[in-house]
């Protein structure tokens, strides 16, 4: 299978480096130097939204601010990055080799989110079990065609491997505060609209509360009629609150 041969050249040491000109060896990230925030995913009535800032930290500096976190996976799947961009980089390096693979087949079959889902935990355990992890938690969400008619996918992995599938999730800072937001008002037929308008609440909770993340934001979705990703755009903020004065004030500790 497609799958198969893909794993073999990744998951099987196909990710060891070659050597580098003068004799040494070319070294694979081992810390993340230039990351990405949280990602936000929810189904809808009609497929899978997902959504980002397109911000890069290196270190704790915003370094970048025009990052695109978001990216299309063959016919029916889209992917999304928290954590090492050049890590993310050759995750879809892999993922392309993998949807040529199974193009190349022919057989009128594609692969779907939900195997594709599955083929990056694999990875991301096999590079774990290796201590030489990459690091990012990815977001994979996608629709096809089923036995049942349109199935909606959803699912993300982290860099040790722990993954799992579920109506509406969320990476990084994210997890912490976007998560609460999406399980008090998510529906499963929400419209489209209804869906923008409930992950621009949960970003912009995160531009006020994450340092890393930043007033510029892409919008995907997914249906049967294929992948959508919006050009990045900003939201209205309104900084007066009186908690933003002085954030200080009565906090614990000699800060």
């Amino acid at each position: 299978m497609a799958w198969q041969q893909a794993m073999g050249s990744h998951a099987a040491g196909g990710s060891q480096a070659p050597p580098a000109a003068g004799g040494g060896e070319t070294q694979r990230t081992q810390y993340p130097y230039v990351t990405g925030t949280s990602v936000i995913a929810l189904k809808y009535k009609d497929g899978v939204i997902m959504a980002c800032d397109t911000g890069a930290s290196y270190g704790s500096t915003l370094r970048y601010k025009s990052v695109e976190r978001i990216k299309a996976v063959g016919k029916h799947s889209l992917i999304g990055a928290s954590g090492e961009f050049s890590d993310f980089q050759e995750i879809l390096r892999y993922l392309d080799e993998l949807t040529l693979s199974d193009h190349m087949w022919d057989d009128g079959n594609s692969l779907g989110p939900k195997e594709i889902h599955s083929y990056l935990t694999r990875v991301m355990y096999n590079r774990r079990n290796k201590f030489d992890p990459l690091w990012n938690s990815l977001v994979l969400g996608g629709v096809k065609k089923g036995p049942k008619g349109d199935e909606k996918y959803l699912g993300m992995v982290n860099m040790i491997g722990t993954h799992f599938e579920e109506n509406h999730v969320a990476t990084g800072f994210g997890n912490h505060l976007a998560i609460p937001i999406l399980r008090a008002e998510w529906r499963e037929d929400m419209t489209f609209e209804e869906a923008v308008k409930l992950v621009e609440k949960c970003l912009l909770v995160l531009l006020y509360r994450d340092r890393s993340s930043i007033n510029k934001f892409q919008i995907a979705k997914i249906t049967t009629e294929g992948s959508t990703i919006y050009p990045p755009y900003s939201l209205k903020t309104y900084w007066g609150f009186s908690h933003f004065e002085n954030p200080a004030q009565g906090a614990v500790g000699s800060w």
